[in-house]
């Protein structure tokens, strides 16, 4: 499978499992699992339980997981629609990073960093992936968020499975805009 068909299914498992499996008419469970052969059936590009194998198993960012056997697939964090994803709270370590770009800089600024249609903020443990996650929509500017703080002010912390850092809300107090 090439790498461009790996990411259309990359792309198209994270419109269904994430955001809106009612394109294809697929159930997901208050967990966020959905039916593995439902997903194949009713999706609208071609995809094997083989190459939906592949995909998972080679997703840079480990964006999908399967349960354990292979069954049942969902994403691993970054939904809009309400799932719960048997989250566990953990301290984080004292900074965390945000990657974002600088039309968002003035916004979050005053807000702090929102969760807006998604169910938590996310934050990376390192400053290159915030970079990576900042340059999809332009020039990246990456923000030290005072996690450890937060942490000890009452703030409740998640780390997905594949590594993302989830919150509800991060109040500006809480952001050093010091470019890295």
């Amino acid at each position: 499978m090439t790498e461009q068909e790996k990411n259309k299914i990359s792309k198209f498992l994270s419109l269904v499992l994430r955001h809106s499996p009612e394109k294809i008419g697929l159930s997901i469970d208050e967990k966020g699992w959905a039916n593995v052969q439902d997903l194949l059936n009713k999706s609208s590009i071609e995809i094997s339980i083989e190459g939906l194998k592949e995909v998972v198993n080679t997703n840079n960012k480990q964006r999908f997981s399967f349960n354990s056997d292979f069954s049942l697939i969902r994403a691993n964090q970054g939904h809009s629609i309400a799932v719960d994803i048997e989250l566990e709270e953990l301290t984080p370590p004292e900074h965390l990073y945000h990657g974002t770009v600088k039309k968002n800089i003035s916004l979050i600024q005053r807000d702090g960093l929102r969760k807006m249609k998604r169910n938590h903020v996310h934050l990376s443990q390192d400053i290159k992936t915030a970079e990576i996650v900042g340059s999809r929509r332009g020039t990246p500017i990456v923000l030290t968020i005072k996690s450890g703080e937060m942490s000890r002010d009452g703030f409740q912390f998640f780390k997905s499975k594949n590594g993302v850092w989830l919150i509800n809300e991060v109040p500006k107090i809480y952001i050093s805009f010091k470019e890295k």
